[in-house]
């Protein structure tokens, strides 16, 4: 079974003693939770999360299978979510989309031997600097395809020399 650790532990006391229910603190647990697990959140941190906060473990993934911000598989080091809502897609989003996942040989639904997963996200909330995407928690904005390669390939560069 997954272990929630300490910090996540403190995390979840302090944010459950904000609200008049538990349940409400639910959505910022599961982000705690999803960076504790390395980008994702798998049935036995639903599990964990359940117990300490002693709530049902049904009340918790309603909202976890609802939000699409919580990923429900591993996403490797490097998750690439590329914007296509109408601002992004109108400026090339699913173009990027399909040059970043043939350059990096990202299959769907799958991670890359860089350790890079990509998904297709709805609006992230930066229309105005179309097409932009995503990685990890990081924003890049104004992308042309070889901006975002660059991009990519700095991270995993970064990487390899840490």
């Amino acid at each position: 079974m997954f272990t929630i650790s300490e910090k996540t532990k403190k995390f979840i006391t302090k944010e459950v003693s904000r609200y008049e229910t538990k349940r409400s603190a639910i959505i910022p647990c599961l982000f705690e939770l999803q960076k504790d697990n390395q980008g994702w959140i798998s049935n036995d941190c639903i599990e964990s999360l359940s117990q300490f906060m002693d709530i049902p473990s049904k009340d918790i993934n309603e909202v976890f299978h609802f939000y699409t911000m919580f990923n429900k598989k591993s996403v490797g080091d490097f998750h690439i979510q590329v914007c296509c809502n109408i601002s992004c897609h109108m400026n090339g989003g699913l173009d990027l989309f399909k040059v970043l996942s043939d350059e990096f040989k990202i299959e769907k639904n799958g991670v890359s031997k860089d350790s890079l997963a990509i998904s297709k996200v709805e609006c992230l909330g930066s229309c105005g600097t179309a097409p932009m995407m995503q990685v990890n928690e990081k924003y890049y904005e104004n992308l042309t395809k070889d901006k975002a390669i660059q991009v990519i390939k700095d991270l995993i560069a970064s990487k390899k020399t840490n």
